[in-house]
């Protein structure tokens, strides 16, 4: 199966210090791919690079086929990338409902003078933008919260409120960095169960950076590892478990038993 996204070769180079090295990986469409490692190991760097926050040295990534290496962040999010950070990302001051609508508007076709008359079809694109977003905070749980300001809500909720308005917004690849940080074991269960369900009716690819090795290793149909930003191994979740190489320097005697 050809590649949706894949960076060949990829070195990233700061002052004494190389983050990515060399490293090539391929992700398939549709698919659920983990990206884990030692604290240090490149994954951020990694999604950074695709997304536009951090410039390779050398190497290519390309999505469909379009080396998009150098482009500016909002370009490569134009284009169908959309990513999440390790802190969530929310409009502080706005409503958890004005948070997920704003992902819909990338997909939003309307013109000038809609917008300046407001015209029946600006006011029914916004009925079914709300309608939308508000199924989209109920799947993540999270409706319960619609009208609540961004700044009083814990931070568990405002990740899931921060993954409904990336998903909003219909990407054909979203980079998810640290997706469950701040959830108890339920929630995070639960949203890796949303994340799934979501990327298999949309056909969106997910490339999931994530420590807590249950989520991953339950969400993930494909798992590369880092080490010193170079890929150590890479192969589905229960064979990543079984490399000794993986086992010595990441998960340990006791993770790979358990």
């Amino acid at each position: 199966m050809t590649a949706i996204l894949s960076v060949e070769r990829l070195t990233l180079r700061y002052i004494g210090l190389v983050a990515l090295a060399d490293l090539s990986v391929a992700f398939a469409p549709g698919a659920i791919h983990g990206l884990i490692g030692p604290n240090g190991a490149g994954k951020t760097t990694l999604i950074n690079a695709i997304s536009g926050l951090a410039t390779a040295s050398e190497g290519r990534i390309l999505f469909e086929g379009r080396d998009i290496a150098g482009l500016a962040p909002h370009l490569i999010a134009a284009l169908g990338i959309g990513r999440t950070f390790q802190n969530a990302e929310v409009f502080a001051d706005h409503t958890t409902l004005d948070n997920a609508m704003v992902g819909f508007y990338r997909t939003m076709r309307r013109g000038f003078w809609h917008d300046v008359l407001g015209t029946p079809g600006k006011r029914a694109a916004e009925h079914e933008m709300r309608r939308r977003a508000e199924a989209l905070l109920d799947r993540f749980s999270v409706a319960g919260y619609r009208d609540a300001v961004a700044a009083d809500l814990p931070f568990g909720v405002l990740k899931r409120i921060d993954l409904a308005r990336a998903l909003a917004a219909r990407p054909r690849v979203l980079l998810l960095d640290e997706p469950t940080s701040g959830m108890s074991a339920n929630e995070a269960q639960a949203t890796i169960t949303v994340c799934r369900a979501l990327a298999q009716e949309h056909g969106v690819t997910l490339i999931v950076v994530e420590h807590n090795m249950r989520v991953i290793m339950s969400l993930a149909d494909t798992i590369t590892v880092l080490h010193h930003g170079e890929k150590i191994a890479e192969g589905t979740p229960e064979d990543v478990q079984r490399d000794p190489v993986v086992i010595d320097t990441y998960l340990g005697r006791g993770a790979a038993r358990a």
